[in-house]
């Protein structure tokens, strides 16, 4: 699946730097949908430098993480000792990690752009680690967003139409959950170096049935 090691390297540079690429704080919309919720067992996928990661496990929840850059998980640890706090953060392709049937509680997918031609088998195979009643949170950027980046590349997000989402590509993608939010917003933007300004994003919050 994620075998592009010019992929792996475009993170690894990313993240290499001091400075954390999409800030510490967490993402706002996880962050109000966390709070809403029963703490329980929680899944990062393509989690970077940890931010939300770190919150969660600040909030009590017992957090995993994953993502191909190992720069982004020496970052991440480094958060998580700074807060004084642990997260299981693991480095490899989702089908090499072992994760187990119905092993959490919640999904956390924020800005979790998987390549356009494994995208939807990535969220096939997330859905089977989250248990009967569990929850998705997911924010990303919609395939409308190509026209903010347009007027203002500070706002990042990938260029290509094939990696954005839609309602539509979600509803496909998650079809065994009772939706509680499924839309799309536009949104102010103020995380750390790339995504600054205005972007249009699909949010997503469904409890698996």
């Amino acid at each position: 699946m994620i075998t592009d090691n010019a992929w792996k390297e475009r993170w690894n540079e990313r993240y290499r730097n001091d400075e954390f690429a999409y800030g510490t704080e967490p993402n706002e919309y996880l962050k109000e949908q966390l709070e809403k919720i029963p703490v329980g067992s929680i899944l990062f996928p393509a989690e970077g430098e940890g931010r939300n990661a770190v919150f969660a496990a600040q909030l009590g929840w017992e957090v995993t993480a994953f993502d191909i850059s190992t720069a982004g998980r020496s970052k991440a640890l480094q958060l998580a000792e700074k807060k004084q706090i642990t997260i299981d953060y693991h480095v490899g392709e989702l089908q090499t990690l072992n994760f187990q049937k119905d092993q959490f509680d919640c999904l956390a997918l924020i800005y979790a752009h998987f390549p356009a031609d494994i995208k939807s088998s990535i969220h096939t195979m997330l859905d089977q680690y989250l248990r009967k009643g569990g929850y998705v949170i997911f924010e990303a950027f919609s395939k409308n967003h190509l026209e903010y980046i347009a007027r203002n590349e500070k706002i990042g997000g990938p260029k290509d139409i094939e990696s954005l989402f839609s309602i539509e590509e979600i509803k496909a993608d998650f079809p065994n959950y009772d939706v509680i939010k499924l839309k799309e917003s536009e949104v102010e933007l103020q995380e750390g170096l790339f995504h600054n300004g205005t972007g249009s994003v699909i949010r997503f919050i469904g409890k698996k049935k």
